[in-house]
């Protein structure tokens, strides 16, 4: 530290002005860059959250664009202060697009995941605490990101699935419209009288409060099996009722079947036994 206060000591103003001379407007240029930069890129990125809010896009697509952009005009400034201090930026340019390129190469999946989850937000095929089925899973929307989507399926498991797996499958949506359709097939036996198993088909139905009028349920024969006549039964109920209307009116059937004295047809085997000698 001794030798080092001796050297600073020993340095005389005219040893140093030359590089004054040739460094002290350059660095104060780059300084004023540096600063100058930074105050337009954030009016930039601030006018682009602007536009962002006013076309009513997601927030978490509005927070990944406004780092964008923020971190490319960045890239700028930096390069714009390299230059005033007389370092040559062609190299550099060249650098960073291999470095892009050996990055894009490498994160070429989560590349793809990350443009999926772009589409997701700006296209919105699903929302939040949507119910749907895609990339061979299903379950109730918990989290859209940019990356991943999280779902939440009925028996409480939380899965996590790349944006890619569901942008590149078919994606359904059960809650999108509101409303669902019940299908239901019900048999009877042949000696039954069927217009009276259809009026007691249509009484269960209409006599559930959760099934809706409009569009009206349709009960009606659709198949004349081998052993049994089948019905068709095709109640509308609001997506979140569609399970409970269908356990309810499965049991009801049994339950009013029972009464009215109808028989369900299921399987049976007759077993012949011979005596052998």
């Amino acid at each position: 530290m001794e030798a080092i206060k001796n050297y600073i000591s020993n340095i005389k103003f005219e040893q140093v002005l030359p590089y004054l001379e040739t460094w002290g407007g350059k660095i104060l240029a780059a300084i004023l860059v540096y600063f100058i930069g930074r105050i337009i890129v954030r009016l930039i990125v601030r006018v682009a959250s602007k536009l962002m809010e006013t076309a009513k896009l997601d927030e978490t697509l509005k927070k990944f664009l406004s780092s964008v952009i923020r971190g490319v005009l960045m890239v700028f400034v930096i390069l714009a202060v390299l230059g005033q201090l007389g370092i040559q930026t062609t190299s550099f340019i060249a650098v960073i697009g291999a470095a892009g390129l050996a990055i894009g190469l490498a994160f070429q999946d989560s590349l793809s995941n990350l443009a999926a989850g772009v589409l997701l937000i700006i296209f919105r095929p699903f929302n939040k605490n949507d119910y749907i089925e895609g990339a061979g899973t299903e379950g109730k929307v918990f989290e859209i990101g940019i990356l991943t989507t999280t779902l939440k399926t009925p028996d409480n498991k939380k899965v996590i699935v790349p944006n890619g797996n569901i942008i590149g499958d078919n994606i359904i949506n059960y809650t999108a419209t509101g409303k669902r359709r019940v299908d239901l097939v019900f048999g009877c036996g042949y000696e039954d009288d069927i217009k009276k198993v259809k009026k007691l088909l249509e009484k269960i139905v209409n006599g559930h409060k959760k099934v809706l009028d409009t569009p009206e349920p349709q009960v009606a024969v659709s198949e004349l099996a081998d052993s049994s006549v089948n019905f068709v039964v095709r109640p509308w109920v609001k997506s979140a009722d569609y399970w409970q209307v269908h356990f309810d009116l499965t049991e009801a059937v049994k339950v009013e079947f029972d009464k009215a004295g109808f028989s369900i047809p299921y399987p049976q085997q007759d077993v012949h036994m011979h005596n052998v000698k």
